[in-house]
Order: structure tokens, then sequence, then C-alpha cells
């Protein structure tokens, strides 16, 4: 990624750049960066590139998918537009998982859609990743009325679909935004502001589990957006390390 889309991509976040001294005093433009961590981030794009493909069960996401669709197992279904299933790349190494559909995702049928989605965007291609090279799911996949959190017992008839779907994606990292994910994946009531400081797991696999803060949220407190951009360095480096 050249240093001009990446600083679009940084102003799209709302993060204020600076230059190395050195570098500056070097004369050189092409070492922009936001954050002394970050001044030696090199971009993920081609991160994928080496990957073995890992097969899924046969019909596995069709079967899934289709179960999903006609779920009824909790009262959500009777007031979806649309059931909300996940979209990207059935073999990712990155997972997003946030809370549920809001209202254009139902319209939609596809999650972080609106201007929450684009800013997700924006985050993504911060560590060099197209929305395209992720899997990104929800707690729920039928929307609550009014955009409400999730209730008890509306997840317990939810989950195992997200759990089938990590364990069909088998992500190397989870990236879980806002409080509702990382509550029901982690089984805390910690504040994201305690859980995104730490290294998490989940599953049977110990799948490397971090926590940032919902893009619905960094739209209401931008300026909480610079501990995004720290989540997402710390995120970068995990999926560069594997």
């Amino acid at each position: 990624m050249d240093a001009s889309r990446r600083q679009q991509y940084l102003d799209a976040l709302g993060i204020v750049s600076w230059v190395r001294r050195d570098r500056a005093a070097a004369g050189s433009s092409t070492d922009a960066s936001v954050m002394p961590e970050a001044a030696e981030l090199q971009p993920a794009n081609n991160f994928l590139k080496d990957e073995p493909v890992k097969p899924a069960a046969a019909g596995g996401w069709e079967a899934l998918e289709a179960a999903v669709a006609h779920c009824t197992a909790c009262a959500l279904h009777r007031s979806r537009t649309h059931t909300v299933f996940g979209v990207g790349d059935h073999h990712a190494r990155l997972m997003i998982i946030g809370e549920a559909p809001g209202a254009e995702e139902d319209r939609q049928g596809e999650p972080f859609v609106g201007r929450a989605g684009q800013l997700l965007n924006a985050m993504l291609r911060a560590i060099g990743l197209d929305r395209s090279q992720v899997f990104i799911a929800n707690i729920l996949k039928c929307r609550p009325p009014g955009n409400r959190n999730p209730q008890a017992d509306e997840v317990k008839a939810c989950i195992h679909f997200l759990q089938q779907q990590v364990a069909l994606v088998r992500p190397r990292a989870i990236l879980a935004v806002g409080g509702v994910a990382a509550h029901n994946l982690l089984q805390t009531d910690d504040a994201v502001g305690r859980l995104r400081s730490r290294m998490h797991t989940y599953g049977e696999e110990n799948t490397p589990l971090l926590v940032t803060y919902h893009p619905a949220y960094l739209l209401r407190r931008p300026e909480e957006k610079a501990k995004a951009w720290q989540d997402l360095q710390k995120l970068h480096g995990l999926l560069q390390a594997d």
C-alpha cells in the first residue's frame, strides 16, 4: 500500500498523523505514521498468499446458511426482513464478530453496512486488509427490535450458528467488536476498555481473540479512535507473526 492511500485510510479513522523526526530530517515523505508503535508496520495485503485452503465438510456452508434462513428458534424471526448470515472469505485467517444486525443490515442481509460498515472497512484497510479477505459475522443472525442489545434467550438460541461458522472458517485470530460480542464470546461482564488491553483465546482450539470498540461506538465517540488504532496494530502484529 502506498503512503498516500494509507494516509487516506488513517484520515478516515480520524487519526492525526505524524512523521518521525529522523525521517523528516532526511527529507523522507514515505514513512508517515500515526503513533511510534506503528512506525515499522508493514502492509498485510498479501498475508493470505501462501495459506493452504482448508476444506469444509461437503455442503457445510450451504446447509448452515439454509438453517439460519429458516430458523424460528426465537421470536426475532417474526420481525426480521432478512437473516444476516455473514459474509467474506470462508478460509479467512481473521474473523470479525459483532453483536447483531441493525436496520440496514436487516434490509440488505449483510453485516456491517452503512456508516459503521464503512468505518470497519477503513479500519481493515488501515492495516492492509480488504473486507473480502476476512469473514464477518454477528452473535445474532436476526435484528432485535429497535436495535436493542440481544437478550440471553436469543443468544442461547442463535450462538450455535456462530460456533459452527468459527469451526468452518478456523480463523487464526478473532476480533470481537463491541461489548455484546466480547461478553458473549468470553463469558465476562468486564468493560471493553479493560478487555481490549489483553490477549484472550476462544474455543477448544484456543484461537487468539482481541477486543476493540464497535465502529458504531467510534462514530459516536471519535476520540476513542486512537485506542482502536492501537488494537488494530496489535491485531496486525498477531497476524504477521503467525
